[in-house]
């Protein structure tokens, strides 16, 4: 399996009408600060020989000073250095929310699934998720929704719940028919009324 180009997952979520966060891969501090054109970014390192990003530390967060994106673009430069080939990608600061997963793989049993769970940095220690065999319906994607229990969490209240399995019923579609082994959105930054898919990672 390989690790797909960021911007070739984004695209084909594009395909499915998955919006995801402004992105652009960047080559010196500069044009990061450039990119950045005043606004809070996070900047990452894209390298297949460390797909756990923030594990490795190789996010950094909130970066509002030329000085703050300079310091963070040398730090990871020289961390990804034993990484190599590797890119620096710099994207816009979400505005926030809750984060969640929304995954799938070709299982060697089921074939493609796909997972739904509590995300971000809580994925492993609650494991707060469902799974359902693909394609799924509306009512499998409320369903999945229903048997996590931070559903009142994730949903707001079930202010944002159909938004939710529309992404689902997305994202579903894009497994059914297309021929990836495993796809990771996560973080999925969940509002009231809108989303972020903040990090894509698609193995081939």
């Amino acid at each position: 399996m390989t690790l797909s180009d960021y911007f070739e997952g984004e695209r084909l979520l594009k395909k499915y009408g998955i919006s995801s966060i402004r992105s652009w891969y960047v080559d010196s501090a500069e044009e990061a600060i450039s990119k950045a054109n005043g606004n809070p970014i996070v900047m990452k390192v894209i390298t297949e020989k460390a797909l756990h990003k923030s594990k490795s530390g190789l996010v950094e967060l909130d970066l509002k000073t030329d000085q703050e994106i300079k310091s963070a673009f040398k730090s990871l430069s020289a961390k990804a250095a034993k990484l190599k080939p590797y890119k620096i990608i710099v994207q816009e600061m979400s505005k926030g929310g809750i984060e969640v997963i929304i995954g799938g793989k070709t299982d060697p049993q089921f074939g493609k699934v796909i997972l739904l769970g509590l995300g971000g940095i809580y994925v492993e220690a609650f494991k707060d998720f469902a799974i359902r065999v693909c394609p799924i319906n509306k009512n499998d994607a409320s369903s999945m929704i229903d048997n996590l229990k931070s559903e009142n969490v994730i949903t707001y209240g079930s202010e944002n719940r159909k938004m939710l399995e529309g992404l689902l019923l997305k994202v579903s579609d894009m497994l059914t028919h297309t021929d990836l082994k495993e796809l990771d959105l996560n973080p999925v930054i969940l509002r009231k009324d809108d989303y972020d898919v903040v990090d894509i990672r698609i193995l081939k």
